[in-house]
């Protein structure tokens, strides 16, 4: 991502958590049904039901920004809060990382001579792997646009978390190619004469060379891939919103897999940061469309309490005589 773009993802980052100091009363309630069992659980009184996922509740702008500061709060919370199924996940996630990062070098190889063989699928990939950045942009734009045109409330609301997706997994995956300074497999270090997967660290940047000169600040954000977790991030919010048109989930998951493979096919990222990438999109796809569903869980029991009334005893005093009465107070 460019500097100008980082930068953008900087100040809407800082918008949610305006909000957030504005009403917290709602990220409060939220994060405790967060803690809850599986959303899914018919037996649990407090879990989103499938009818949940169904409901149009009204995305307003102050809504917008509650709901994506608390997004990421929870994201980034998300391993001090883990559950001992969540560690064996994360085990199995780590093991099968582990066997990938082996066969990065090979993967990358390959690519390339298949780039060298092919000039289709070099056009091919390039037009493809642009879908995993501003293509997708214009595309979620475009969706929305016809959500609000047609006063489709379906597409307008799915398209809106899929923004907020998209912010929060900028922001994750920002943060950790800050962290890992992964180096990318296109680029070759004439220091150490290769082009190894090498991990330099958060402090990479600051490294000057023999003229003082800073390196590419490209060349060292591998890890994870960002076109593959926005791709996975939104494809997984419209999965789960249309998980009735299994057409759609699987357009969905199908367009984001090739955005995954066209990185690899362009040599910009190892098979790694690829599916690093994904895994973390999918996750973070989930938790904005079940923290969706659990404010409209809120919002539901709050319009069903309004409508019920109270009922008081009222006796009166007629003909000489005390008659029992009862009134009912519509809220």
């Amino acid at each position: 991502m460019g500097h100008k773009l980082r930068y953008g993802i900087f100040l809407l980052m800082l918008l949610p958590f305006t909000a957030l100091a504005q009403n917290d009363t709602i990220p409060k309630k939220l994060d405790s049904l967060n803690k809850l069992p599986p959303e899914l659980k018919r037996s649990n009184k407090d879990s989103i039901r499938r009818e949940f996922y169904n409901q149009k509740t009204k995305i307003t702008f102050p809504v917008y920004f509650t709901l994506l500061g608390d997004d990421i709060k929870q994201q980034v919370t998300a391993p001090f809060h883990a559950k001992p199924r969540d560690w064996f996940r994360a085990a199995a996630v780590v093991g099968i990382t582990a066997g990938v990062l082996a066969l990065d070098k090979p993967i990358s190889r390959r690519a390339v001579e298949w780039r060298k063989e092919s000039p289709a699928l070099v056009n091919t990939s390039k037009y493809v792997t642009r879908f995993g950045g501003p293509y997708e942009v214009y595309t979620l734009a475009a969706l929305g646009t016809y959500g609000f045109l047609f006063k489709n409330e379906k597409i307008k609301t799915t398209t809106l978390l899929a923004t907020q997706a998209y912010i929060s997994s900028a922001v994750i995956f920002e943060a950790l190619k800050f962290l890992s300074g992964r180096q990318r497999p296109y680029y070759y270090d004439p220091e150490i004469n290769s082009n190894k997967t090498l991990w330099h660290g958060p402090f990479y940047q600051f490294k000057k060379d023999a003229n003082g000169n800073k390196p590419n600040s490209y060349s060292y954000t591998s890890f994870p891939s960002g076109h593959t977790t926005l791709a996975f991030a939104a494809a997984t919010v419209y999965a789960m919103e249309y998980s009735d048109r299994p057409a759609i989930k699987f357009l969905a998951y199908g367009a984001a897999s090739v955005i995954g493979l066209s990185r690899i096919t362009e040599n910009k990222h190892w098979a790694s940061d690829v599916l690093i990438g994904g895994i973390l999109g999918h996750l973070i796809g989930r938790q904005v469309v079940n923290n969706y569903h659990r404010y409209a869980k809120l919002k539901s029991e709050q319009a069903a309490a309004k409508k019920k009334g109270t009922i008081s005893f009222a006796p009166s005093y007629q003909f000489g005589k005390v008659l029992p009465g009862v009134v009912y107070t519509f809220k």
